[in-house]
């Protein structure tokens, strides 16, 4: 006989599951494994709210397997460590991301690209490596390999940083690619979203001279005055692309 989620590990958790694909989220009892030689439990302070979340809870791709507690950008402090780890000690301020597995072994995983591993578990609504469900962030604590831990620096907020963990790295990792992260390049941002207004602080800290490009003339204010955008083009406004066009090539 099958175990329940809550006797399945030894560690008791909480967390806000959706049950079915109206996305309510209520009350969660469940597991997680005790700690090993390689892992690093976390207690959960914050975790973001990304849209993927929302997804998979309502079941918009198709394949959600349910309960499911979502939330891929977790931050905490380490309660406890395997005997393995020396990165990580107990007290430490720690993230999480959309990965908590991979075969450390293939040529992606070799190259620090993990996420195209054809092994990769994802940090919630997979199979773990025991045939398990992953559960992710919306919830108290977590056991995690210390390969997919991160490390926060201590001058920044938890709950400020914990949108790095997903929107952070996916305007970063781009910008990245394309060399821009160099002072005096050209960025443009197109919509001022989630990872929009992310991209925009990330890009100023580099040194960029920051463009956002938005559908919403509304928003720029927020673009120029609070985020510190240097310019804002409407999309929708044939005759100022047109100009822009020409001062940018």
């Amino acid at each position: 006989m099958a175990k329940s989620p809550e006797t399945e590990h030894p560690q008791k958790a909480i967390g806000w599951a959706a049950r079915d694909n109206t996305g309510t989220f209520s009350p969660f009892h469940f597991s997680r494994r005790e700690t090993g030689a390689d892992d690093v439990t976390i207690k959960i302070l914050f975790c973001g709210i990304c849209h993927s979340d929302l997804h998979c809870a309502r079941n918009e791709w198709g394949v959600t397997n349910y309960p499911i507690v979502p939330g891929h950008e977790i931050v905490g402090t380490v309660t406890k460590v395997g005997n393995n780890v020396s990165k990580f000690k107990e007290g430490d301020k720690v993230g999480v991301g959309v990965l908590v597995a991979s075969c450390q072994k293939c040529e992606s995983c070799q190259q620090g690209l993990e996420n195209y591993c054809p092994n990769m578990i994802l940090t919630y609504n997979s199979i773990d490596r025991d045939g398990t469900k992953t559960y992710g962030g919306y919830s108290d604590l977590i056991v995690v390999d210390q390969h997919y831990v991160l490390r926060f620096p201590d001058n920044m907020p938890l709950d400020a940083g914990a949108p790095l963990l997903c929107a952070g790295i996916t305007v970063y990792s781009p910008m990245k690619y394309y060399g821009m992260t160099e002072p005096g390049k050209h960025l443009g941002v197109a919509g001022l979203g989630g990872l929009g207004h992310v991209a925009v602080k990330i890009g100023k800290a580099f040194g960029l001279k920051v463009t956002v490009i938005s559908t919403s003339p509304k928003k720029e204010s927020e673009a120029i005055s609070k985020l510190g955008a240097d310019a804002f083009l409407v999309s929708s406004d044939p005759a100022k692309v047109k100009v822009y066009r020409k001062l940018t090539t």
